[in-house]
Parts: structure tokens; sequence; C-alpha cells
């Protein structure tokens, strides 16, 4: 169970990152920008197309049951699905943690306590960006 003191602070950061991020929204909308289709249709950085050991790391770490809990706000779990290329990314075992309150309550049943997090029963948990080659070896990836 998560300790009061914990689940406030989480929400403090939570909280305090929205408010930057309305801040700078807010300061952007006065200025003339120019969009393209991608920036429209997702809020998620354009990433390079993947290599062929990018997509199959993120298929091997699904196909074994790995987790990767993050938050769309997270400039850490943006840099993590940017090591796996575009589509690696979208192939990613991801665990949105603060979109929708059910996310929330899958996050916090599962004691994820900082992002990126990423799960695998019978591991140790990895907490923070991990390379590529980390995350082959704790998942076991033999190719």
């Amino acid at each position: 169970m998560l300790r009061p003191a914990v689940i406030r602070s989480g929400l403090v950061i939570g909280l305090t990152l929205l408010a930057l991020g309305s801040i700078t929204t807010a300061s952007k909308a006065g200025s003339p920008q120019r969009s393209t289709s991608a920036q429209v249709a997702s809020d998620e950085p354009t990433l390079p197309a993947s290599s062929a050991e990018q997509l199959a790391v993120s298929r091997h770490l699904k196909a074994v049951g790995a987790l990767f809990y993050g938050a769309w706000w997270c400039p850490a779990c943006s840099r993590q699905k940017a090591l796996f290329g575009q589509q690696g990314a979208q192939e990613l075992p991801y665990v949105e943690c603060d979109k929708a309150p059910k996310d929330r309550d899958r996050c916090i049943a599962a004691k994820i306590e900082a992002f990126p997090t990423w799960v695998l029963q019978g591991k140790e948990r990895l907490v923070g960006v991990q390379s590529l080659d980390e995350l082959k070896k704790w998942s076991g990836y033999a190719r």
C-alpha cells in the first residue's frame, strides 16, 4: 500500500507538470505557428523509423510479458520510447498511468512510484530510462 506522503508527492509533481504545460501552451497561443499534420494528429514527437533490432526487442518485450509503465507528460518516458524508433515505440507493452482514472488505478495497484518503470514477473523492476542492451539482458533476449 502506498503511503499517503508518497501519493501526495506524486500528485504534487503531476499537478506541477500539468500547470507548467498549461503555461507553455498559453504562452504559445499568442504566437502564430505552422503545424504539420503529424503535429496535429499526435502530441508524440515524430520518431525515425525503427531498425530491425529496435522492432525485434519491442516485440520480444511484449511476448515475454514485460510492461513499461509511464505517463504522457513524462520526458523520461518519451526518451525511453524514442530508443525504439517509431514502429517499435508503437508496439511497446506500454501502460499509460495518467490519462484516465482506470489508468491511475492500474498503476497504483502495480505499486508504480516512478516513471518509466519496467516490470517483468520473476525479475527485479527497472526504474528510469533503460538502454536496449539493458532491456535485452533483463528480459532474456537472445538473438
